[in-house]
């Protein structure tokens, strides 16, 4: 405990409480409003060495703007476009492998009724409550479906005007940073900031490069092993596997069970030494060299942030998460009392033994 302060610890740890509660508060709240103001600044982040580079080359800076605001949307339209362009082709067999599915069904309702003694008949009713429940909460989950897309057209929407304003009042908003810091905080506010800006500029770029390795790796793997559609699997995969751990799982999930529904058994087995293959990869060589960068999260605290992030914001609280809690330790390790989150976010195990300090009983 500090004894220069003149509050006690439980008023300073009630009052930490409150904070923490306020602020996931806020965070659920404002969900609409926040969650296109973070895509849109990391997007800005991200577009900003291509703006300099055009204003050094003579380019008014307006027009270096929208020139790079186009060249990310263009990017962005060509890869919706491909992903929409194999999903139609998936569509297309969907009653294949409903009816592929249903076979599937039944041959496990069957063994369960062998195997564990429960008829069949007990079995197709069960199903049929089920079936009742889901039809009577249908409405709530298409308003809470349509009420999802409209807020993510709304986002689309928004996100290029913000993007565009941040970079256009980039000055403006540096400035003000600055003014509510003391003047003899200047030299550690452009620290952050320049270690923010690297930092996201690294982290996101690599992610890029990462993702497009996975994706070949994926997709050539799957082909090599003869599953369907192995171009939309192998990018939703990689698309997936830039949510630490979590992703990566549910990644393999969705090629196995496709595996199991068109091919023989053992093919789900290929699939797996696959995606464990790939990810061995990915971990051990492609995310230390292209994605590793100067701030770094331990897998508990990656974990934790990731689960947290999704239970707020769902998947965008999961993409977002890791770049919001790499800010914040950079932030931490520059603010002294901050200092110990920052250490305990971070994976630099201390080599003293913590016991040897520890009081002998």
């Amino acid at each position: 405990m500090d004894k220069s302060s003149p509050y006690p610890f439980y008023f300073k740890l009630s009052n930490i409480l409150i904070g923490i509660i306020g602020f996931i508060f806020i965070m659920v709240l404002g969900q609409s409003i926040i969650a296109p103001l973070i895509f849109a600044l990391i997007i800005a982040i991200l577009l900003n060495p291509l703006v300099n580079l055009l204003t050094r080359k003579k380019v008014n800076r307006l027009v270096a703007i929208c020139i790079s605001l186009m060249l990310a949307l263009v990017l962005i339209i060509g890869l919706i476009y491909f992903i929409a362009s194999q999903l139609s082709m998936f569509t297309e067999a969907l009653p294949q492998l409903k009816q592929k599915f249903l076979s599937m069904f039944n041959y496990a309702e069957d063994w369960v009724s062998k195997h564990f003694n429960i008829s069949s008949t007990k079995i197709d009713a069960w199903i049929t409550a089920q079936k009742k429940e889901g039809i009577n909460n249908s409405t709530s989950v298409i308003g809470a479906t349509l009420s999802t897309v409209g807020g993510l057209f709304v986002m689309i929407l928004l996100i290029p005007v913000y993007v565009f304003l941040f970079l256009f009042y980039k000055p403006l908003l540096l400035e003000f940073i600055h003014k509510i810091f003391p003047a003899d905080e200047d030299r550690t506010v452009n620290e952050v900031l320049t270690e923010v800006k690297t930092l996201i500029q690294s982290y996101l770029i690599g992610l890029l490069i990462e993702a497009a390795i996975v994706t070949a790796l994926n997709t050539t793997g799957l082909l090599l092993i003869g599953i369907d559609y192995a171009i939309l699997i192998g990018s939703i995969g990689a698309i997936l596997n830039l949510i630490p751990y979590i992703g990566g799982i549910v990644a393999t999930l969705l090629p196995m069970t496709l595996a199991i529904a068109t091919k023989e058994p053992i093919y789900a087995l290929y699939v797996l030494i696959l995606y464990c293959s790939v990810q061995i990869i990915d971990n051990n060589f492609i995310v230390p060299k292209i994605v590793a960068s100067k701030v770094k999260i331990n897998a508990l605290a990656s974990i934790i942030v990731v689960l947290i992030g999704g239970a707020l914001w769902g998947v965008a609280g999961m993409f977002l998460s890791l770049p919001i809690i790499a800010i914040c330790k950079v932030i931490f390790d520059r603010v002294e009392p901050l200092k110990p989150i920052g250490f305990l976010l971070g994976d630099n195990m201390p080599t003293m033994n913590i016991f040897k300090k520890m009081p002998k009983q």
